[in-house]
């Protein structure tokens, strides 16, 4: 008869449960808190601000029964294991939730960064006490983001309309959007003209595009078509000839191993995939899958990190792996090392594959679509970061035309290195040969091109664009990223067109106000600052409670101020209401503008705010309203769905 298990070990997610259980044995049970049991409240402030901002922690409604389940688990224990995430919120949960079900036990505290046997089993010969310091960073978050939310919130609620809220960071990412879009439409487009000459050796037909780049030994500022015929005609009188060649090698290091916002930023680019589609797929392959043993196995490291650095042992494997599937030459002599962020937490990991010899290729028929990609993009991206660096040749040439002169440039690939890997062809520069140009060669004009451009305004933000402004101006943590987005997104502060991010008239409203009102919490730098001293409170450099007592005093007064002096305006239109004929009023909530009854809550009429275009369906009579997906995207429809249903991506043209 088997022994009843000895110790429990609790962790997150329900999808790490058996894997873990397979790999401990019969001596431990196997649980899922289910993330948060214990938290701060959704219905009110939950912070004791008179007593020292107390957290006041409760166990959420709908965790009731799952703390319930833990207790009974816990009874018959000996000792317990708080296997929770590695990063300060599963500090955090763990240690709440011990606080509820430890009491005699044995308490020990695991940490693993993946989900491997070895990983495991290391884990639970090296158990520690829980770390204060770390908790107290994330309680400092919790109760500084709980301070400004559940304070703004309100007051957007009072001033502009029900259903908004505003965040200690989210705010700052809304201002990031928001006056971006402002500067792409204050922009004003700037004429420039470029001059390219193709010029071939007397001697031979090789020929070589070289571009102008000073005149009279100064840079050319070519404004209209004018100036730039007038050169033409100019450079067409004079002789053309090689005055200098010079060559050097470059070398092209691989990029850094995947930290969360590198990867998001990547999946992107690569595959188009948002932030939120990025984790969730990651978290998947974190968690395992299954091989087709009947084993799981969790095939990266933990997703959630912002250092780039790489354990012993998983650098010994992955030279081995290079060493033995390419030449000698591809591999340094010692490991590739890569510096991390000052506010990184190096007890973490890069994301990785947890075996590198788990070939995206071999292990593919077992992988969804999407964690292939994902996958594959780990796995291609650590091999070759400890990879050698790729070596070009650089040849430049220099072309002297009486006062004009010109130069081409073009590399050739001397080494591949990393790129052996094909970590993508936009790596690989465009062959072109320059061998044949020597130092004075007399060349002769074959053609000359004056092209006309104009100025862009900066991009918009995409979600990859964000994370990583977000990432160098340290704001947020590697946890945030998805969710800040996900927020902006829902509160329809932000849409989502083809993968880029613009601000919505309400985004923009929300914006203004809280810069007028709370500039320090708008403020990047101020919002930066704060994320280094969390950083403090974890290194046991500042005290938490002192950060806190020194933010709220201002920040209450700004709030007090704004409560006082913000008026809400109503904008009244020349509609009428159906119900009661009162005018119809502008009014704002979470999807948005919309139109309601002026005698509100009297009369409850609402309706969505027209466009003003007639719906195109035949003998319809609605009218075309602006909506949004779940996914956050503006999209037009019928004003009487659903007996209409009618739409389309782009307003249609008034009938």
């Amino acid at each position: 008869m088997a022994k009843s298990p000895k110790a429990l070990v609790i962790v997150e997610s329900p999808a790490k449960v058996k894997t873990i259980n397979k790999i401990l044995g019969d001596q431990y049970k196997v649980v899922s808190s289910m993330g948060h049991v214990i938290d701060l409240p959704k219905s009110t402030l939950g912070i004791d601000i008179e007593h020292d901002f107390k957290p006041k922690l409760i166990v959420i409604r709908t965790k009731q029964q799952t703390l319930k389940k833990l207790k009974a688990e816990a009874k018959s224990k000996k000792e317990i294991y708080i296997a929770t995430d590695p990063d300060r919120e599963g500090e955090a949960i763990g240690w709440n939730l011990a606080q509820e079900i430890s009491e005699g036990k044995k308490l020990y505290r695991v940490v693993f960064h993946e989900i491997t046997k070895e990983a495991v089993l290391k884990a639970f010969k090296n158990v520690r006490e829980f770390d204060k310091k770390k908790i107290d960073a994330q309680t400092a978050r919790r109760v500084l983001d709980r301070l400004v939310g559940y304070h703004l919130s309100p007051l957007l609620w009072k001033k502009v309309g029900s259903g908004l809220s505003a965040g200690r960071v989210q705010s700052v990412a809304l201002r990031l959007i928001v006056e971006r879009d402002r500067e792409i439409a204050a922009f004003i487009p700037q004429e420039y003209w470029e001059i390219t000459a193709d010029l071939k050796r007397k001697d031979g037909a090789d020929v070589i595009t070289a571009s102008l780049e000073k005149v009279e030994q100064k840079k050319p500022e070519i404004t209209s078509q004018a100036q730039a015929q007038e050169l033409v005609d100019r450079i067409h009188q004079r002789s053309f000839q090689i005055s200098d060649v010079t060559e050097k090698e470059v070398r092209r290091n691989p990029a850094p191993p995947f930290i969360t916002s590198t990867l998001q930023q990547e999946a992107f680019n690569k595959l188009g995939f948002n932030t939120a589609r990025t984790m969730m797929i990651a978290q998947e392959l974190y968690e395992g899958v299954d091989l087709g043993d009947g084993e799981t196995v969790g095939l990266i490291t933990y997703m959630r990190t912002d250092s780039v650095n790489i354990a012993d042992e998983a650098k010994k494997r992955v030279r081995d792996y290079i060493g033995q599937t390419f030449s000698s030459e591809y591999l340094p002599a010692t490991p590739n090392v890569y510096k991390s962020k000052k506010s990184a937490q190096e007890a973490h990991e890069a994301i990785r594959p947890s075996d590198v010899f788990r070939k995206p290729q071999d292990i593919k028929s077992f992988l969804t679509e999407d964690q292939y990609k994902i996958y594959e993009l780990i796995w291609r991206r650590f091999v070759s970061c400890q990879m050698m660096p790729a070596v070009f040749l650089q040849k430049r040439i220099l072309i002297t035309a009486g006062e004009f002169n010109f130069s081409a440039s073009a590399s050739t690939l001397k080494f591949d290195g990393y790129l052996a890997l094909d970590c993508g062809s936009e790596e690989k520069e465009k062959q072109i040969d320059l061998s044949k140009f020597q130092k004075e060669d007399i060349l002769e004009l074959v053609k000359i091109d004056p092209s006309q451009h104009f100025t862009k305004p900066p991009p918009r933000y995409s979600e990859a664009t964000l994370v990583r402004a977000l990432e160098e101006g340290g704001i947020g943590r590697p946890s945030t990223y998805a969710p800040i987005i996900h927020t902006l997104v829902f509160r329809n502060y932000v849409v989502r067109d083809k993968g880029y991010l613009s601000s919505t008239e309400l985004g923009q409203k929300i914006c203004d106000l809280l810069i007028e009102y709370f500039p320090k919490v708008m403020n990047v730098n101020f919002t930066a600052t704060m994320e280094d001293h969390l950083d403090l409170i974890e290194e046991g450099d500042l005290e938490y409670l002192k950060l806190i007592q020194e933010f709220y005093p201002p920040f209450k007064e700004e709030l007090d101020y704004a409560m006082a002096t913000i008026e809400k305006t109503t904008m009244l239109t020349d509609r009428q209401c159906p119900d009661c004929g009162r005018p119809l009023a502008v009014k704002w909530g979470r999807r948005g503008k919309f139109l309601s009854c002026s005698g509100f809550p009297e009369c409850r009429h609402s309706q969505s705010f027209a466009t003003g275009v007639k719906c195109p369906e035949q003998g319809c009579g609605g009218e075309i309203v602006e909506r949004r997906s779940k996914r956050g995207t503006t999209f037009y429809g019928c004003s009487r769905y659903p007996d209409c249903n009618y739409t389309a991506r782009q307003l249609p043209k008034a009938i």
